[in-house]
C-alpha cells in the first residue's frame, strides 16, 4: 500500500490508510452512526468480523499461497470479509487517535528487533527463543 504498487491498473491511484479512513468517517456521518462508533463497539464489530473471515478457512486445512481451487466467487467472498476487517480496524484506530499506518511502521522496526535476520531466518520461534525482548540493545554494537 506504498502508493508504487505495480498491481495497481494504469491511471488508479492506490488506496491509502487516509482515504480509507476519509471514506469511513464520512460513510458514518451521512448516516449519523458516529454515536454508536465507540472504540468497544467497533473491536467488537472487528471480532465479529475476523470471525467470520475464519469460516472461510475453517474446513479447509492448509491453503496455498494464491488459493488454488478457490473458485472466483470464494476470491470474491475472501476479499468482502478481509475488507470488512481492514475497514473496522481503519475506524477503530480513527476512533483512538491513532495513526495506524505509522504505529504499522514502527510495529515493523520493533519487529525487525526482536527477530533479527541472522538468528531467526527460516525459523518460525518466538522471539523469546532467541534470549531478546526486543528491547535491549544488541550486544555486537549494531542491528
Amino acid at each position: 500500500m506504498d502508493g508504487g504498487s505495480s498491481d495497481v491498473a494504469q491511471g488508479e491511484k492506490a488506496v491509502t490508510l487516509e482515504a480509507l479512513r476519509e471514506k469511513m468517517a464520512e460513510f458514518a456521518r451521512e448516516r449519523d452512526w458516529e454515536q454508536f462508533h465507540s472504540p468497544r463497539n467497533l473491536l467488537l464489530a472487528l471480532v465479529g468480523e475476523v470471525g467470520e473471515l475464519s469460516e472461510i478457512f475453517q474446513w479447509k486445512g492448509e491453503v496455498p499461497k494464491g488459493l488454488p481451487g478457490w473458485d472466483e466467487g470464494e476470491k470474491v467472498h475472501l476479499g468482502e470479509e478481509l475488507a470488512d476487517v481492514l475497514l473496522y480496524l481503519v475506524r477503530l484506530s480513527d476512533m483512538c487517535g491513532i495513526d495506524l499506518g505509522q504505529a504499522a511502521l514502527r510495529k515493523m522496526g520493533l519487529n525487525a528487533i526482536k527477530y533479527p535476520v541472522h538468528q531467526c531466518k527460516g525459523s518460525s520461534n518466538k522471539h523469546t527463543h532467541y534470549g531478546s525482548t526486543g528491547t535491549e540493545e544488541p550486544s555486537n554494537g549494531s542491528l
